[in-house]
């Protein structure tokens, strides 16, 4: 086999997830020139269309899983909440990972050194158990969430808590590696859902511990005291934990060069504008969008907002369909200053252009490691899932963000020196990443176990 080695990844559904595997997989396989990967895609159009538009690594292969019946599945699905149906998703792919697995391991054209999975495919771990192959995680948010499962883990297992009552309390709790108190409104709706969702956060906080190590998308140093709880107390018995980020696909000039967005930046002054998206879920009712437009209307600051409407599912930059639920002569008084894209706004390409000074964000982990390697100062709205607790990390522990309230005017004037931690942030986040920061070694380090137990 020529000391060949092969990864096989099962990234979780939704193109996000699919973008920062593909990305970190980049990194594993220029790190050895051994090692290839292939990725067991869960069906679905969007992720089809994404990856037959592109072309990859030549040692990155991708294979669509075949499509399952969901719609019996999802009539049966008890919770509502998206990352319970997701991970139930998911759990129904283990026949077809099987199989898969099966057939690449019979191929004899590689050893397979790993399985990874990312957070929300921890169940297949039991696939990798079947095969005696060595699995790994591929964590996509930031290691205090990482902290905060395994705290919890520990309440619920080890002394007996049922989280789920700490829904609405005041209650705060010291988790490793956090300066502050963590106050339980921070936790993710999930953690402490009653039909479903705390128990399957709680079974991934279980299946954790079982793989072989653990690489997440953040730097060392933007998380500095949690590494220092990992390395040190480790009080969960965590697997080896590897920061190899911040993990982000910057698009090139050519993917944005016709975007209205960027166009209207190109118009504005240094540090003028702040931009405001909210992910691909975050979307806003009409009178929440109407009550939103009259704010930044009132604060006179020139801004780019990214539109989502509630109920649609828009592309593109016309203004049309929602002109008619802004309030009544808004994009006329705006014009010049402001600029409303519907839809996908090329988020990354807005960051790192230089009219950009300040993001409102829902706090998804990519959009805040996009805007802290940019030197973007954050204002946090968050929407949904973990993002209560990214924006607690980013204003509370970080410091590169304002919360929402007021937040605009506090946001652009620079307040607390947020501006200078975000451009501090910015210079130690592009350090990470450079020859001998501290992510190439983790990176290097990585590889270097996954050799290791793949031989042992």
């Amino acid at each position: 086999m020529g000391g060949v080695l092969e990864l096989i990844f099962i990234p979780g559904p939704g193109i996000g997830h699919i973008v920062s595997a593909i990305e970190v997989g980049k990194l594993i396989v220029n790190e050895d020139s051994r090692l290839s990967i292939t990725y067991l895609l869960i069906n679905d159009p969007a992720v089809r269309e994404y990856t037959n538009s592109r072309q990859f690594h030549p040692r990155l292969r991708l294979l669509n899983l075949p499509e399952l019946d969901e719609a019996s599945s999802d009539s049966q699905t008890k919770s509502k909440l998206p990352e319970v149906k997701s991970k139930e998703k998911v759990d129904r792919q283990k026949p077809l990972v099987r199989e898969a697995v099966a057939g690449i391991t019979a191929t004899k054209e590689a050893r397979v050194a790993g399985l990874v999975v990312d957070m929300f495919c921890l169940t297949m771990t039991d696939v990798a158990d079947e095969f005696s192959i060595p699995a790994y995680l591929f964590f996509a948010s930031g290691a205090g969430f990482l902290s905060l499962m395994a705290y919890m883990r520990r309440l619920t297992d080890e002394h007996g808590a049922d989280i789920t009552e700490f829904r609405d309390s005041d209650e705060k709790f010291s988790v490793p590696g956090f300066v502050n108190p963590v106050p339980a409104t921070v936790l993710p709706s999930a953690m402490l859902d009653k039909d479903g969702g705390s128990a399957a956060v709680m079974s991934s906080a279980r299946q954790i511990r079982k793989v072989r190590g653990i690489f997440i998308n953040t730097f060392q140093e933007l998380e500095p005291k949690l590494f220092q709880s990992f390395s040190i107390s480790n009080e969960d018995d965590l697997p080896p934990v590897y920061a190899v980020g911040p993990v982000l696909n910057f698009p090139t000039a050519s993917e944005w060069k016709d975007s209205d967005a960027v166009e209207f930046l190109d118009q504005q002054p240094r540090k003028s504008v702040v931009f405001l998206c909210f992910g691909s879920e975050g979307r806003f009712s009409d009178p929440q969008i109407r009550q939103l437009a009259a704010a930044l209307e009132s604060t006179g600051r020139r801004f780019l907002w990214s539109l989502r409407r509630r109920g649609e599912n828009q592309s593109g930059s016309s203004t049309a369909g929602v002109e008619s639920i802004l309030p009544e002569g808004f994009l006329e008084r705006t014009k010049g200053v402001g600029k409303v894209v519907v839809g996908w706004a090329p988020q990354a390409a807005v960051l790192a252009h230089p009219a950009v000074g300040g993001f409102v964000s829902h706090c998804g982990w990519n959009s805040i490691l996009e805007s802290v390697s940019c030197g973007v100062p954050m204002a946090a709205w968050p929407l949904y899932a973990e993002q209560q607790m990214n924006a607690f990390q980013v204003v509370e522990e970080v410091g590169v963000a304002v919360e929402i309230a007021a937040a605009i005017e506090r946001l652009m004037e620079g307040e607390k020196g947020v501006r200078e931690r975000a451009e501090e942030m910015r210079e130690k986040s592009a350090g990470a990443v450079a020859d001998g920061g501290s992510s190439r070694i983790f990176l290097a380090k990585f590889v270097r176990d996954i050799r290791d137990n793949s031989s042992g």
